[in-house]
């Protein structure tokens, strides 16, 4: 879905309809005004940081986000096609305050940094996926989540989460096979291409995530799933026959929804995806 820029489209469809709660968001980021989400209940004071971690391919910068109160579980987020900005680091945040240490990176470190946000044009994005593959999505995630282990502020007796959204979503499943023994939950919001074209090939995203131990949530968009309809069914036969725990459900929301600076940014829907998976984290990550 990240392929194309379907944002236009979707939010005066997604705008009639009373779906898009936040269309002038990016604008307002852009114009300087504080990114604000829901509190959270009980919420941790935190300390964070910006880091640079050694991969085989480069230096990642990224940002690390810890409860200031004790190590809990550590979780990887890959973000979207407009890749480590602020309301990436304001949802690593706002995890971090429910007590977990959250790294989010830059998946575009091999190309360089970004200025986007979530209404930068996706034609100015998709140069920076140069030299992206699966094989560097499961080198990156051992990287990662080995950087993660070696934190003092991550608890390495509990699993570790990994969560994406858009583009980040096949990274997740690629970040489970890359280190099944650690990973305990995977999360994946609006995303793209979870099944190949193929959906018997072994190297598709999902079959890859079946070999896993984790446990799944899988968000995926209205408009996607209209755009593949069978794919919600794969994934749950794939799933199911593994004996993986897993919920999949369409969002009534467009592909996008859960960021809070994208144009078709859905707080109702992203607020519900948040609660899945606090859920998902609070129980296989225990």
């Amino acid at each position: 879905m990240c392929d194309k820029d379907h944002f236009a489209e979707s939010v005066v469809e997604y705008e009639a309809r009373g779906l898009v709660t936040r269309r002038q968001f990016g604008v307002l980021l852009a114009a300087g005004v504080a990114m604000m989400l829901p509190e959270v209940a009980n919420a941790q004071a935190t300390n964070e940081r910006d880091v640079d971690i050694k991969t085989p391919d480069g230096t990642c910068d990224a940002y690390f986000v810890y409860s200031a109160t004790g190590a809990g579980a550590g979780v990887l987020i890959w973000p979207d096609i407009f890749g480590l900005r602020p309301a990436m680091r304001t949802m690593a945040k706002r995890l971090a305050q429910s007590g977990y240490a959250v790294l989010v990176v830059n998946p575009f470190y091999r190309v360089g940094k970004t200025t986007a946000t979530g209404a930068t044009p996706i034609a100015q994005m998709t140069p920076f996926r140069k030299g992206m593959s699966p094989a560097t999505d499961m080198s990156d995630a051992k990287t990662f989540v080995a950087w993660l282990d070696a934190q003092p502020q991550v608890n390495k007796n509990r699993k570790v989460g990994v969560q994406g959204y858009c583009m980040g979503g096949p990274m997740s499943f690629h970040t489970a096979s890359a280190v099944p023994d650690r990973i305990g939950a995977v999360a994946t919001f609006h995303g793209g291409n979870l099944v190949a074209m193929d959906p018997t090939s072994p190297t598709s995203p999902h079959n890859l995530a079946a070999a896993t131990k984790a446990s799944f949530l899988i968000a995926i968009a209205e408009n996607d799933d209209k755009s593949k309809p069978n794919d919600k069914t794969i994934l749950k036969e794939t799933f199911d026959k593994a004996k993986l725990s897993s919920e999949i459900e369409v969002y009534p929301a467009a592909h996008g929804w859960c960021p809070p600076d994208t144009q078709v940014y859905n707080e109702p829907a992203a607020e519900k995806a948040w609660s899945r998976l606090l859920a998902l984290y609070g129980k296989a990550l225990a």
